[in-house]
Parts: structure tokens; C-alpha cells; sequence
């Protein structure tokens, strides 16, 4: 039988979702709990019985009378040694160069149980959320593999840690605080505020002033060629406000401010009076076009990967620009840590009528995806560089050849989101690529999905190599390549305008369009609010009050069936 493996979290954030994937890819029987108290995660270890519970996010200790009689791991984000709930935090705001993820066992005194394995990785100026997943990620998948063998062999014993052992580089530190992120624009230089704030991205951000009015900063990037008075406002571009420090100017590209009711958004909506008085700059730029011989590149890196529909009428005039070249190729490339998550939960729940927002916004993501499946005088490729869920998995599909990088997640289901029926032409693109009963099961499923999985079904034509994320130049090789193979190119070209036309013929797009969009708008303006009160619990990180079925697999199975059963 498989080891059984319960994931025991606070929730299933991009680590978990990650180890998941790569736990059941490997065999492993695993189901998951969130952590709401501990009664439920006593009933949760009672009903699925695991030989190991894994901890890979939890914001509170585990019950002392599971750790003891249920071997539990942690996945701490931070080198041997190291303890305390804010390990990235400080490590970023040191200018640490290196950094690693710690596999270590549950007990009374947190993060000092004995090791079971670590690996290491170097640092990358960015921010906590975006090293959380991808170099946090990386190498916890790579330490928890290691300990699971290291269990597996039944010999290794795991090792305690001296903290009088000086070649320990780990140490204890406490939580980060507001103090200790506080931004001095008088005396910070430009690396040192960028640091602070790169350390609070994405929670808690990094408390400061704008325009007189107590706000949370985030997605901060150097401001070329700025300078100024420090702290003043100097330009605007994009979303982004522009801001003096002692040695220069940084971007700001999100705020949230500071009452009850603020949510996280793009700087200059939330300040948008004062934004419109402010000179218009080139320097915050989301989306860009590169080109190299027979092929463009076309980036977007939004923010979470949220889309707009402003950001979304944006990309689709860079995309129209873009078909105006004379390449052969067009490579989509969004943004290094995602690729899309589908229209913008943030500024919809802002919005002063959130289901029209939904509208303008489906709207607008629906008209790009026209745009890339009505293209037929080249090959367009979506290559997934980082994660992608929902609408943003569906919108890859419009091209004609989908690469991913093989250590994302992809999430191909909109219904966690109050049962949200989905958009981007998803009910003709998904059913062509993996067949009628896959499309339903992943869909219906919600589960997230690695790219191997991915690669099996259809979904993705090619797995990409991780060095990906950081490079593009594994993606110009394969660009170039089939660009060089001219005749070749020209029969794809032919048949794709040939199977166009008999789709079409057989179903216009607009059919698809406007079946999806009348389940859309009972979603958005119909009786059930789900998706509303959905939308405001995600936006608003309101914590789950129980685990949905379809991760607690030892809660949703019949009496009789077997636990280890794995998904179709």
C-alpha cells in the first residue's frame, strides 16, 4: 500500500497545492485537511488514518497528542537552524544571498524539532511571494522527497540541531514587524526600500503615507531615471505611482489602505483624483513586445495574475499591434510567476456594482480570446512560464500550441469560485484538447493539476524546462526551430485555417460565446448569490469553515470504498 499522507493546512496556498501535486504524481495516498480547530483535525486524523500528517502552511502549532503519536512534518521556509514565523521575511530584508527550506519533525517548541533533510537555493531580488513560489516551492518538493525516502528506508534517525553548533548559519528570530519594515525616505537608499517592501509582498505589506492617507504598499519595481525629493510623488504609469527615495525612485504598484473595509489595488485607482494630476510616464509596464527574427514575444505580467477589463482591452491592442509584424510566430508569454488567473476578483469586489463589473469584465477577456482563436496567418503559442488558474488556463488554450514550464500548477475549473460556470470560449476549447469526459472531470474535479497530468490529457503540447521561468531563451530555441522548418510551417497554417472553417461551419464561436455568457450572467445577476459571496470571501481572505470534499478525500468517500483510490 502507498504512504498515506495528510496535508494539514491553514490553507491550500501555491506550496500546498504544489506538494500535492507532486505527492500523487509519485503514488502517494494523500488527502487534505484545513487546520479550524482541533477537534477537526483529530476527526480528520481518525477518518484517513495517515502514516505521515505534513504541514506545508499552518499558522497555529499542531495538537500535542497528534505530534505524539502520528509522525508530523514540517515545511519550514527557512535553512537549518532557523526558527521563527516571518523566515523569509527577514531573510529578504538582510540581503541574505542564500536561503533554503528545512523538513523538520512537530514538537512542543516550534520549528526546533529534529531535521530530516534540507536543500538550499540562492536568492533572487523579488519579492516574499514570488521566491515563496518558485524557489520556497522548489525546494521543498525537493527536501520533502528526500525525507519521505529517508523514511522509507526505516534506518536514518533524524538530527537534532545545536544552537551552540557554530556551523549552524540558522538562528531564532521573531516575527517581522511594522517597525522593522519601517520606510525612512530621508535616509533609505532605493535597494533598502525596495527590500522592505519586497519582504511584505503579498501579506502584510509595509504600513506607510500616500497622499495623506495611511495605506499598506506592495509590487514595488526601481524607477529608472526618477529622481526627486524623497517621498514625493512624481509620475504615473499604468496602475503605477512613481515615488522619490534618497538615491532615486521606485514604482508602486499596489496599495491597500488602512480600515476595515480597504482592499489590495492598483495604486492609482485607489488614489485616482490625485493620480490624474501627475505627469504620465513610461517605466511600470505590465505588458511589452519583443521580437527576434520570425518570432514576437508578448508579455504581460499582471499583478496575481488578475486581469482587468482595462488590462484586458490593453493586451488585446498590444495583441492586434503585434499581428501587424511580419513574423511567422507569436509567442504569449505572460508574466514570469503567472501566466493568468482570469478576470480581476479585486477591482470587481471594489466596484460600485460588482455584477456589472463581472460583465465588463468576462466581456473583455471573452473578446481577446476571439482575437487569438481567430488568428490563422501564423502560430500563436501560449507558453506558461508561471502558474495559471480558471479563466487565465482557458485563455492558454486559444492558442494554437500550449508550453508549460514543468514545476507550475494549474488550476483548469472555475467552480470554487461560487460555482462559476467560466467563460474564454472554454466549452469548445477544452473538449477538442482532452475529450468530452476529461473536460467534465477537470472541471468538475477542481483540483489543481501538475503539467505532467497536464501533458498526458492534451491540455499542454509541451512540457518547458524549469530554467524557463528566469530564461527565454529555451522558448526562442523552440520558436526558432519551427520557424526554420518554413514549408512545414505553411502546411500547420493551411490546416489550421481549414479546421476553422469547418468548426465554424459546424459552431459558430459566437454560439459557444453566448451559451457560456447566459450561464455567466445568472452567476452574476441571478437569484443564487454564491459567486458574490465567494468572491468576497477570496478577495477578503476569509478563512475556510471546512475543508471542501473534493480535497478531503477521506471525508467524501462511501462506506466501503477504498481510501487509497486514486482520481480518474
Amino acid at each position: 500500500m502507498p504512504m498515506r499522507i495528510l496535508l494539514l493546512v491553514h490553507s491550500f496556498n501555491s506550496l500546498s497545492q504544489r506538494l500535492y501535486i507532486e505527492l500523487t504524481e509519485r503514488g502517494y495516498d494523500v488527502s487534505v485537511e484545513f487546520d479550524i480547530n482541533d477537534a477537526v483535525t483529530r476527526e480528520a486524523i481518525e477518518l484517513f488514518d495517515p502514516d505521515v500528517v505534513l504541514a506545508p502552511f499552518l499558522k497555529r502549532a499542531i495538537p500535542q497528542d497528534v505530534w505524539q503519536t502520528r509522525r508530523c512534518l514540517i515545511i519550514h521556509p527557512g535553512i537549518v537552524g532557523d526558527r521563527g514565523p516571518s523566515a523569509l521575511d527577514w531573510a529578504i530584508l538582510d540581503g541574505t544571498t542564500e536561503w533554503g527550506v528545512t523538513v523538520l519533525e512537530a514538537e512542543a517548541e516550534l520549528d526546533a524539532g529534529p531535521v530530516w533533510a534540507s536543500a538550499t537555493f540562492p536568492m533572487r531580488a523579488a519579492t516574499k511571494s514570488s521566491l515563496y513560489r518558485r524557489e520556497v516551492s522548489d525546494a521543498a518538493v525537493e527536501a520533502l522527497a528526500t525525507t519521505l525516502s529517508r523514511i522509507d528506508s526505516g534506518t536514518y534517525q533524524p538530527r537534532r540541531v545545536d544552537p551552540a553548533d557554530l556551523t549552524v548559519r540558522g538562528r531564532v528570530r521573531p516575527i517581522c514587524r511594522q517597525s522593522d519594515r519601517a520606510i525612512d525616505w530621508e535616509a533609505d537608499p532605493t535597494d533598502v526600500v525596495l527590500r522592505k517592501i519586497r519582504s511584505a509582498d503579498g501579506t502584510p505589506g509595509v504600513r506607510d503615507v500616500l497622499f495623506d492617507r495611511p495605506v499598506r504598499l506592495y509590487d514595488s519595481h526601481r524607477a529608472e531615471g526618477f529622481s526627486g525629493v524623497p517621498g514625493a510623488i512624481l509620475a504615473r504609469s499604468d496602475a503605477a505611482l512613481a515615488r522619490a527615495t534618497r538615491d532615486g525612485a521606485i514604482w508602486i504598484g499596489h496599495v491597500r489602505e488602512e480600515h476595515d473595509n480597504a482592499l489590495k489595488l492598483p495604486a492609482a485607482h485607489v488614489f485616482a483624483p490625485e493620480s490624474a494630476n501627475l505627469p504620465l510616464a513610461r517605466g511600470y509596464t505590465p505588458i511589452r513586445y519583443e521580437e527576434d527574427g520570425p518570432t514576437g514575444y508578448l508579455h504581460f505580467a499582471f499583478y496575481n495574475g488578475a486581469m482587468s477589463a482595462a488590462q484586458c482591452q490593453s493586451l488585446r491592442a498590444a495583441y492586434s499591434q503585434a499581428l501587424e509584424r511580419p513574423t511567422r510566430i507569436l509567442v504569449l508569454m505572460g508574466g514570469p510567476d503567472y501566466w493568468s488567473n482570469g478576470i480581476h476578483l479585486g477591482l470587481i469586489e471594489a466596484a460600485d456594482s460588482p455584477a456589472d463589473e463581472s460583465w465588463r469584465n468576462i466581456n473583455a477577456i471573452d473578446d481577446l480570446a476571439h482575437d487569438i482563436i481567430m488568428t490563422t496567418d501564423r502560430l500563436v503559442v501560449s507558453a506558461l512560464r508561471g502558474n495559471a488558474g480558471a479563466g487565465g488556463v482557458f485563455l492558454a488554450l486559444a492558442a494554437d500550441e500550449v508550453w508549460a514550464c514543468e514545476n507550475i500548477v494549474l488550476n483548469p475549473h472555475y467552480k470554487d469560485m461560487g460555482n462559476l460556470y467560466g467563460s474564454e470560449y472554454w466549452t469548445y476549447l477544452l473538449p477538442r484538447r482532452v475529450g468530452a469526459e476529461n473536460a467534465k472531470h477537470l472541471t468538475q474535479a477542481r483540483l489543481p493539476i501538475g503539467v505532467a497530468e497536464a501533458h498526458r490529457l492534451g491540455l499542454v503540447d509541451r512540457i518547458l524546462p524549469s530554467t524557463s521561468r528566469g530564461s527565454l531563451a529555451p522558448i526562442a530555441l523552440i520558436a526558432r526551430t519551427l520557424a526554420m522548418d518554413g514549408d512545414d510551417l505553411d502546411a500547420r497554417l493551411a490546416d489550421k485555417r481549414r479546421c476553422r472553417e469547418q468548426d465554424e461551419a459546424d459552431k459558430p464561436l459566437d454560439a459557444y460565446r453566448m451559451e457560456e455568457l447566459a450561464r455567466m450572467r445568472l452567476n452574476f445577476y441571478g437569484f443564487d448569490p454564491s459567486y458574490h459571496v465567494a468572491r468576497y470571501n477570496f478577495v477578503r481572505k476569509v478563512p475556510k469553515s471546512r475543508t471542501p470534499l473534493t480535497l478531503a478525500r477521506h471525508r467524501s468517500l462511501r462506506r466501503g470504498a477504498p481510501i487509497g483510490a486514486s482520481r480518474p
